[in-house]
């Protein structure tokens, strides 16, 4: 199994994870043509991708998921909330729904999806797997729940947001009301709440831990992986950030 960022950040996400031939898309927050562009710079081809799963239904995550699947003949996957009202957009697309946030497969790709407080209808994270290996997503979350750490437990690698310094988010021009919003339970994760879940469920098998979502105004690569490196003990640089322009290349879990 392995996984690669087409980019990641506000204006644009998208999760490539691959196995035995089998290839999703979580999220979509770009055009068409950046997509395949972003694609293209991985050796993937539109045509080549068997599913795109949404997390929800903020645009920097759906955003392109709908033009992308139509234009391709692509199966899309999404909780029943998350495209509540969005019915016009979707015309012509095959939709596959998650209920109750039981875990599906896609080709070799078994799915485990599960909820998280963030301000969206029904949003939801996902653990991917192999059948041998764990890949663990977590961004566009508050807070920590117990159920998130249970869920997160025994991953081969994690891809955790690390969107603010929260230092940097109070002393930064944003109004009071969005500032309150991103910090706030159901807004994004601060860095060493990252850290703090990143301690609880980081364990010997782990191969991968990738920052994702970082703000470009209120956030750093250095500041996100000085809070994460510590608590594994390892350099800085080991921690890997996916970036908004250039996404993240192939990592391997093996």
């Amino acid at each position: 199994m392995r996984f690669a960022y087409l980019g990641s950040g506000s204006q644009g996400n998208g999760l490539l994870v691959e196995s035995d031939g089998s290839r999703v898309l979580l999220d979509c927050g770009f055009t068409i043509s950046e997509t395949v562009a972003r694609l293209g710079r991985l050796g993937v081809e539109p045509d080549q991708i068997d599913a795109v799963v949404v997390t929800h239904e903020h645009d920097d995550h759906l955003g392109g998921v709908a033009r992308f699947a139509r234009r391709f003949g692509i199966h899309v996957w999404s909780t029943r909330g998350t495209l509540r009202g969005l019915d016009a957009r979707f015309e012509g697309v095959t939709v596959n729904w998650i209920e109750g946030y039981r875990p599906f497969s896609v080709g070799g790709l078994h799915l485990q999806p599960y909820p998280v407080p963030h301000d969206a209808a029904e949003p939801a994270q996902f653990v991917f797997s192999d059948g041998d290996r764990r890949l663990g997503v977590l961004t566009d979350a508050g807070s920590i729940t117990p159920h998130i750490e249970q869920t997160l437990g025994h991953c081969h690698a994690l891809l955790l947001e690390c969107n603010h310094d929260l230092d940097r988010l109070r002393a930064s021009a944003y109004p009071a009301v969005l500032k309150q919003r991103i910090s706030g339970r159901f807004g994004h994760l601060d860095n060493a709440s990252a850290a703090g879940l990143l301690s609880a469920v980081a364990g010997p098998q782990l191969q991968h831990v990738v920052a994702a979502h970082l703000s470009q105004q209120n956030n750093s690569p250095q500041l996100a992986r000085a809070a994460l490196a510590p608590i594994l003990g390892c350099a800085p640089d080991w921690i890997a950030v996916a970036d908004q322009a250039t996404g993240l290349d192939w990592r391997d879990l093996r």
